[in-house]
């Protein structure tokens, strides 16, 4: 069996994945084109059910008030090393669908980084609401991509079923969280375990090339 590639799984809604996403790109650009860029995301109860009766468990875990507390406080603590200036967004119904669906969409169309890059900045870095169709249709369409196609995606039959199979991914992979990275039989978990993983996947760079000598 063909040894898979490394990838990384990811989602908008995770501050810490923004974050791990901001790392890769700046700190290990090899690295972020060496893996797969796989979105992990809550879906909606229709997914939900269907994922259910399929025997596919998500492992989703509501915070506690102590833990979300810790968490807005790791966060900027994280974000204060990196320079980076954040907004805290105020989620009144999200509804995930919306963003990560469109980014199979954007993806389909070679754009899919480019989608990710203006999602982040848009939820993390403006405090805008992606779960709005509105949102995502203005971020496809500053990438080129046709809003009203781009803000529709998460109602349209066909990319809803490939978002079912998309989510069937990280259950297959055992991914419990995001930022999640994988490496052969390697797994790594959290923003922390990034410089672990990129090491992983250079040093396996690194030996095919010399063996391709």
């Amino acid at each position: 069996m063909a040894r898979k590639p490394p990838r990384w799984y990811f989602s908008f809604s995770s501050a810490y994945s923004w974050m791990a996403y901001r790392d890769l790109i700046t700190r290990y650009p090899d690295v972020a084109e060496a893996v797969e860029w796989l979105p992990f995301w809550e879906p909606d109860d229709a997914h939900h059910n269907h994922l259910e009766s399929s025997g596919v468990q998500l492992p989703y875990v509501a915070l506690s008030r102590e833990k979300y507390l810790y968490v807005l406080q790791d966060i900027r603590r994280l974000a204060l090393e990196r320079d980076l200036q954040m907004v805290w967004p105020v989620d009144r119904a999200p509804n995930w669908e919306v963003s990560h669906l469109a980014y199979l969409v954007a993806r389909d169309h070679g754009l899919g980084r480019q989608f990710i890059d203006g999602t982040y900045r848009a939820r993390w870095e403006e405090g805008l609401d992606i779960s709005s169709p509105e949102v995502v249709a203005a971020t496809g369409a500053r990438i080129g991509l046709d809003p009203v196609v781009l803000g529709a995606a998460w109602q349209d039959p066909e990319v809803r079923a490939r978002g079912l199979e998309t989510l069937s991914a990280p259950y297959r992979d055992g991914v419990f969280g995001v930022p999640y990275f994988i490496d052969g039989f390697q797994r790594f978990w959290g923003i922390d375990r990034l410089p672990g993983f990129v090491s992983a996947v250079r040093h396996r760079m690194a030996a095919a090339t010399a063996a391709a000598r």
